[in-house]
């Protein structure tokens, strides 16, 4: 095991949903998408994004893309139109949630 960012092992694109960021996090490699979806779990990212979402953190699972989204409830200040948020539409919450450091297996990362 070795300690990367997540970055290493996927990608990321956020966006907006009203008052809720949308995250997806997809596998760089398809075998990697098994470890993602045991380890960042609603928890885990709530921990990461907790100066971000003030709300709860829901989850969907795209196995046929090999990726994640996570919908981070009331983390926009109200939404794009009406926040005083330098960053209103949530497009750095991917670059955020993509600078969480986990523990990978070295097999995994070879793969990268």
């Amino acid at each position: 095991m070795r300690t990367v960012k997540l970055i290493e092992i996927a990608h990321g694109r956020s966006g907006d949903k009203g008052n809720a960021s949308n995250v997806g996090i997809i596998a760089r490699h398809p075998k990697i998408y098994p470890f993602l979806r045991e380890t960042l779990t609603v928890e885990r990212v709530k921990k990461q994004m907790k100066h971000i979402c003030k709300g709860k953190v829901e989850r969907y699972e795209l196995p046929n893309i090999g990726a994640l989204n996570f919908i981070l409830n009331d983390s926009l200040g109200g939404g794009g139109t009406v926040s005083l948020k330098l960053d209103a539409q949530g497009k750095t919450h991917a670059s955020t949630l993509l600078r969480m450091e986990i523990e990978v297996p070295e097999e995994l990362l070879e793969l990268v």
